[in-house]
């Protein structure tokens, strides 16, 4: 298996090509125009919740598959809004679920919900990203989890919003250096030690992310027993020459030889 690390660079030489690719896959391409066709005459959470190709779609965009299940959770979400801070979705820890409630935001827009872009072509996108991810992740879990990391990291603005959604909460933990057994451990302590070892303004510095994530992969990568002999400063890839950056390469030497 290829080095987390370099599946991760490899991806983001090209991130459009890589999406693009997603995009053209056959069923992909058909799920996405189901969606665009029949989300247009949407009008109710009710009509949305219960059709499945609608619902199936919008909730694996937001990354919220494993909840298709839930009509009723997800009608609460959705019916109270996020107006108030009472609201169910404002109540609850993952932020996913307000993300959610904020872009299918029938409590305050009602029939004309469905009518804008963010709705249409926006969840399109999210579902295209987010099926590159899982297909990442079916190779590479540490893949599926930098790449997460990279999309969510400029909204994150303290450790327990970390802690809150289990992807980025592996990530934190394995740069914290929290060990699986302590995962269940009190929140405001494993808080404290993220915090201690991360500095979570960095996470608004698309370059301070990068550092991050040549720290998490080359963890990651130790961690599962996928660090290669050597790392080369060019991948071929099929036909494509696909070249490492010097510094990102020179980091990830040192962080494997445990020089972070």
């Amino acid at each position: 298996m290829i080095d987390t690390s370099l599946r991760l660079t490899m991806l983001n030489s090209n991130m459009s090509k890589s999406l693009d690719t997603v995009r053209k896959d056959p069923l992909v391409d058909r799920l996405s125009e189901k969606y665009l066709d029949k989300i247009r005459d949407i009008k109710t959470i009710d009509e949305f919740i219960e059709d499945y190709d609608v619902f199936s779609y919008a909730m694996k965009a937001y990354g919220l598959e494993d909840m298709t299940y839930a009509k009723a959770y997800m009608h609460k979400v959705l019916e109270e809004g996020i107006s108030s801070d009472d609201a169910f979705a404002n109540k609850i820890t993952d932020e996913r679920f307000r993300t959610f409630a904020e872009a299918f935001n029938f409590e305050q827009f009602g029939e004309a919900t469905t009518s804008f872009e963010e709705v249409q072509q926006g969840v399109v996108d999210k579902y295209v990203r987010q099926s590159l991810e899982d297909q990442e992740g079916e190779e590479n879990a540490g893949v599926q989890l930098g790449l997460y990391f990279q999309r969510k990291a400029s909204e994150i603005k303290n450790p327990l919003e970390l802690l809150a959604d289990p992807a980025l909460a592996e990530v934190a933990r394995t740069l914290a250096g929290i060990p699986n057994e302590a995962a269940g451990a009190d929140l405001d302590v494993q808080a404290a030690m993220i915090e201690e070892r991360i500095d979570i303004e960095d996470l608004q510095d698309p370059d301070k992310v990068k550092e991050l994530l040549v720290r998490f992969t080359a963890l990651w990568d130790l961690e599962n027993q996928n660090v290669s002999a050597s790392v080369p400063n060019i991948l071929l890839n099929g036909n494509n020459m696909v070249s490492m950056d010097e510094s990102l390469l020179a980091s990830l030497q040192g962080l494997k030889l445990g020089g972070f």
